[in-house]
């Protein structure tokens, strides 16, 4: 999708991406604040960056309830939603291009303009201890809280989590609000039809009332190894597991381009050197591995199922493939395939509006970096053998790492599992 990129910044302190797209029929708009878990004020709060997310579109100046502001936000097909992560808050929508002003003014009134009440949250609160009580029976999102506890992240497991929630209080969510929605800390993107508007977005954007307010940094830990960790469930008729290798740094964007090669090559297909192999021999329906690029921290992580007769097999194979790749034993066949692959998917990964916004928030919403995509596919061109084979050895080597899982089996079982991932340089 053909589009331009400038960079704005308001006099309020507020920084942005103006994405221009000619051919769009869309508008998307996507605001974030430095105000995820990470920034709860005390730990008995740590949930309340959720239950501000869930109050966003609640009571506010224009409107008396979230019912009567959805009605008028989505009443010619619009979408809203936002979203917390342990540093972020993040606020969506899109729009049909005709009711792109209306629909950002309609943003304006609900992050700027809240009304915090009793009746609320109260309500939202259940919600989230909904949302994170179901969480408690999906095995996969146990995981990685327990492996980032586990390596020195200052991050509560979901039931600590829901521990938190009877303690916030209206004077806890009004607080949090007004220290993390500040103008210095919001950044946004805008993807549409921008060319001709672009002073009409930016006098709308100078409106919007926030107080001044700092960019709060991100906080940081002192990771080190964790032992293996198992989360035991009686009723686990496998084991479902995470394991990660962290360095203490981000990686750029040539070392994140090089981690897709690497990523496509372990797991990436039916081909690939561990889930491939794994499926082939019937070891695991399903397994993948990705990377993980936070403000300091860079982690490679894995995860799947396998059941416990085959978990011994499947972590051998883990273990020799490993071994492989700090080797340097790669061949030119399975970089260009990973090189194709790559390709095909940036093509593929900027058809709409939502696609590229996230293509830029990655790296923008962190550092404030802007990716050059028509630089993107020459990037890919560029990765070589040594960028690929250097990051495994990096990741692999590190004395950070941890492996988690949730089963009915002994807990020697999963450490015996957690020796083969022990790779000797």
């Amino acid at each position: 999708m053909r589009h331009t990129v400038e960079e704005v910044r308001l006099k309020s302190g507020a920084r942005g991406l103006l994405i221009h797209v000619p051919a769009a029929s869309v508008m998307n708009m996507r605001v974030q604040f430095r105000a995820g878990m990470r920034y709860a004020k005390k730990p008995e709060v740590y949930e309340i960056a959720h239950v501000v997310e869930h109050l966003s579109f609640g009571a506010n100046a224009k409107y008396r309830d979230e019912q009567a502001y959805e009605a008028d936000f989505t009443k010619n097909g619009a979408y809203h939603n936002a979203w917390t992560s342990d540093f972020s808050v993040v606020y969506e929508s899109e729009c049909a291009d005709f009711e792109w002003d209306r629909i950002l003014d309609l943003n304006r009134v609900a992050i700027t303009s809240p009304r915090f009440n009793e009746e609320e949250l109260k309500s939202e609160k259940g919600n989230v201890r909904s949302e994170l009580t179901g969480y408690l029976n999906d095995y996969s999102r146990l995981i990685w809280p327990r492996l980032q506890t586990a390596i020195g992240e200052s991050t509560p497991t979901l039931r600590d989590r829901l521990a938190t929630l009877p303690n916030i209080e209206l004077k806890d969510i009004r607080e949090h609000y007004r220290r993390t929605h500040t103008a210095a800390n919001m950044r946004f993107i805008i993807v549409g039809r921008i060319k001709h508007r672009k002073r009409q977005i930016i006098k709308m954007l100078e409106s919007w009332d926030l107080k001044e307010g700092i960019l709060l940094d991100f906080p940081k830990d002192e990771l080190h190894p964790a032992d293996a960790v198992l989360v035991r469930r009686k009723d686990a008729s496998n084991i479902t597991f995470g394991f990660s290798y962290v360095v203490p740094r981000r990686m750029n964007e040539r070392e994140s381009c090089a981690m897709d090669f690497l990523n496509h090559i372990v797991t990436g297909t039916m081909s690939s050197r561990i889930f491939g192999k794994a499926r082939k021999r019937g070891l695991v329906y399903g397994m993948g591995s990705c990377l993980t690029n936070s403000a300091h921290n860079s982690s490679w992580d894995f995860d799947g199922e396998v059941n416990l007769e085959s978990a011994d097999e499947l972590f051998e194979l883990i273990n020799h493939e490993l071994t492989r790749l700090i080797k340097g034993d790669i061949s030119d066949t399975e970089i260009e395939a990973a090189r194709a692959y790559n390709l095909g998917r940036y093509q593929i990964g900027a058809q709409t509006a939502s696609q590229l916004s996230d293509y830029y928030a990655e790296t923008y919403f962190i550092n404030g970096r802007i990716d050059d995509y028509d630089h993107a596919d020459s990037l890919i061109n560029s990765i070589t053998k040594e960028d690929i084979v250097s990051l495994a050895r990096e990741f692999i080597s590190s004395s950070i790492s941890a492996l988690v899982a949730v089963g009915s089996c002994e807990k020697a079982v999963i450490t015996a599992l957690s020796e083969k991932l022990k790779i000797v340089l």
